[in-house]
């Protein structure tokens, strides 16, 4: 799978929307990597958020509901289904009424950490 898959490039468009201010560390075709800028002036810049191929699925990573939960609350059972593990969601076909909630939990998670 790479950005040719409409999976991974409306997950990739879904993520760079919400990047302004934000630091994209890997552009590849088969993965976006987003970071924050660094909290402390010397400190290391932070993980935000990715896409990323897999052989089967895309991976949405998020790292803001890993660290405020709180941010999840709301969210549909059917878009909670798609989670492995506490900040990723996968997905395997584009489903237009889950990545428009996926949409509007990265907007909640930009706002977040802004």
């Amino acid at each position: 799978m790479h950005d040719a898959d409409p999976v991974f490039a409306t997950l990739s468009a879904l993520l760079r929307r919400h990047a302004a201010g934000m630091s994209i560390r890997t552009d590849e075709p088969d993965h976006l990597y987003v970071e924050l800028a660094p909290a402390q002036p010397r400190g290391k810049p932070r993980f935000f958020g990715a896409v990323q191929a897999k052989k089967s699925y895309i991976s949405y990573h998020l790292m803001p509901v890993y660290e405020d939960p709180g941010l999840l609350a709301g969210i549909t059972p059917a878009l909670r289904k798609r989670m492995q593990g506490k900040s990723c969601f996968n997905f395997t076909a584009v489903d237009a009424t889950l990545l428009d909630e996926l949409d509007a939990l990265t907007a909640r998670c930009a706002a977040a950490v802004r």
